[in-house]
């Protein structure tokens, strides 16, 4: 993993599970990646992930990593409700 302290690697670090799910199931499934009729699964898995990671940071004291990670999850977990929980 990333051994910087640094907010931006936090961001970059966060983005990665969310963006690999959307290339798995916008781009390669075509958007046919239903879970038990919930199409917000994969990206809440994602999401899970990056608390995962978040909980990693958190624990090795990386403060501004953990707030980049952090901002970016809260702001996933927003546009999948917004967008995918209707």
């Amino acid at each position: 993993m990333f051994k910087r302290n640094n907010f931006f690697s936090g961001i970059l670090l966060a983005c990665l599970p969310p963006l690999m799910m959307w290339l798995l199931c916008a781009v390669i499934l075509k958007n046919e990646a239903v879970i038990m009729e919930k199409p917000a699964a994969p990206y809440l898995v994602a999401l899970c992930i990056n608390l995962l990671i978040l909980r990693y940071y958190a624990r090795k004291h990386f403060d501004a990593t953990t707030r980049g990670i952090m901002v970016i999850t809260f702001a996933c977990m927003l546009l999948t409700v917004i967008l995918k929980m209707r």
